[in-house]
């Protein structure tokens, strides 16, 4: 059974970005592959958390994958400082990892430009770190949006030059993993192409009715049609694509023909979209209130992780050493 791996930085909560364009697809993965789960907290160190902010976010992750249908005793879901085997393997790649290669990676020089009083070497090293993460499992895919392809290439460079340096066939190249052509792409609320944390235009699964509601009628509009059957421009279809996920066919349908013939009232098709997104939520909510109550539970799901990950990381990286010449633990 290949291995897949995929990981998520815990900067909050999950949104219905994350939940439509990822997490039901590892739900439906969970049953086909032999999958693991990350919150990646040693990532979100580059933007210097606070202590407190990282273990909140991280139980808070953890019960929102499993309220999600991510379950425990199929899936392998972990917390990345548990696993302490990925750093000495990190420290391994960076020493085969050139300064020039880093600083050319598009991630870099787009959070160098916005953070540049933090621009810090685990910054810089983020795909090394990201390579160690996949490589250890020794994964054969890897989920991943347009954003980090480029990321990717630099772990399979990783596995490439390990392989070359050390005359071994030792670590695969992963590989891309989509979720196909019908994956949803949720937008933002404020009419750009994609629902993100860093953008601020996101509905969480953990928020209430009246934030939901609230952020809903805010959702940025035009003045309305002027002509029939005229094409939607980009922000009324991310409207009309958030309708599409959250509301039936028939509500669907009932706004666009509102839209077709001019008569739409964008205040009518918001009011009914949050009343939808409400009720899609209000199930997913429920559940991340009633895991996350439960302190023990998801410590000993952090716990029982860790150990079966670490298990993975311990053999690969046991390996490696004796390839680079150094003692097995």
């Amino acid at each position: 059974m290949e291995t897949v791996l995929s990981g998520i930085r815990p900067t909050g909560n999950l949104h219905l970005g994350n939940y439509y364009g990822a997490v039901q697809s590892f739900v439906k993965m969970q049953n086909e592959y032999n999958c693991y789960f990350f919150i990646a907290d040693w990532h979100s160190l580059t933007t210097h958390p606070k202590p407190e902010d990282i273990q909140k976010s991280a139980r808070t992750i953890l019960a929102e994958y499993i309220a999600c249908g991510i379950d425990p005793e199929k899936a392998t879901i972990y917390i990345q400082s548990d696993v302490h085997e990925t750093l000495e393997l990190y420290l391994y790649l960076n020493m085969n990892c050139y300064l020039g290669e880093l600083e050319r990676v598009t991630t870099f020089k787009e959070k160098a430009r916005k953070q540049p009083e933090n621009v810090n070497a685990g910054l810089l090293t983020y795909p090394t770190l990201m390579a160690a993460d996949i490589l250890q499992h020794r994964a054969a895919k890897v989920p991943v949006g347009k954003d980090q392809e480029q990321n990717m290439e630099m772990a399979r460079k990783c596995a490439r030059r390990f392989n070359y340096i050390y005359g071994v066939d030792f670590f695969p190249e992963p590989q891309n993993f989509y979720f196909g052509d019908n994956a949803i792409k949720v937008p933002g609320l404020d009419g750009s192409g994609k629902m993100g944390k860093s953008e601020g235009n996101c509905i969480y699964l953990f928020e209430d009715e009246k934030t939901i509601r609230k952020k809903v009628m805010k959702a940025v509009t035009d003045s309305g049609p002027t002509e029939p059957n005229s094409e939607k421009p980009e922000v009324i279809k991310n409207l009309f694509t958030l309708m599409e996920i959250a509301s039936t066919k028939d509500t669907y349908d009932y706004f666009d023909e509102k839209w077709n013939d001019c008569s739409i009232r964008y205040g009518d098709m918001k009011k009914q979209l949050a009343e939808d997104i409400v009720k899609t939520i209000a199930p997913i909510r429920e559940r991340i209130i009633e895991i996350s109550s439960d302190e023990a539970r998801l410590d000993r799901i952090a716990r029982l992780g860790a150990e079966k990950a670490r298990e993975s990381a311990a053999k690969t990286l046991n390996e490696v050493r004796k390839i680079i010449g150094f003692r097995p633990y």
